[in-house]
């Protein structure tokens, strides 16, 4: 777990490798409890890799939605499978609905700019990666440089 945010009126952003149900719920019990100190939300911006254990998918949705208070489906690497279909497997494991983005970098930004000072937003499922994998190409992507731009931003008001 790596935290990204340095001020005190910005976000808490962490940057966490989970990428399986337990790991996944082990980080949200985890953040919970800060965010509860903090007085602020916890956000699970969240995916799932493709061609790799399609059953986690919607455990992982049903452990998002049960411990964070808001949650953003993105993609992880989906490699050759559809990222859509990925996000409809996990969005299966959950009764409502959640905030869906298929780009990561976006679902990022998102994530971050919309969050309260006093919330924590944990980006979960790539952690230390550099790479995201899509139609079998590793492309350049690593979710602590996309935080760190988004908290950029959100502090230039943009």
């Amino acid at each position: 777990m790596q935290a990204v945010s340095e001020g005190r009126d910005e976000p808490l952003v962490v940057v966490d490798y989970a990428h399986s149900p337990d790991a996944l719920e082990q980080a949200l019990a985890t953040l919970r409890e800060l965010a509860a100190a903090r007085g602020g939300e916890l956000v699970c911006l969240f995916g799932c890799g493709g061609q790799r254990d399609a059953g986690k998918r919607p455990l992982m949705g049903a452990v998002a939605e049960r411990l964070a208070d808001r949650v953003l489906i993105t993609s992880d690497n989906p490699r050759t499978e559809d990222p859509l279909a990925i996000m409809e497997d996990i969005l299966q494991g959950m009764k409502s609905a959640a905030r869906v983005e298929p780009d990561r970098a976006a679902a990022i930004r998102m994530a971050v700019m919309a969050a309260a000072a006093k919330d924590v937003v944990l980006l979960a499922g790539k952690g230390h990666e550099s790479y995201q994998e899509i139609g079998g190409v590793r492309l350049p992507f690593a979710d602590l440089e996309q935080a760190e731009r988004a908290l950029s931003a959100r502090r230039a008001g943009s």
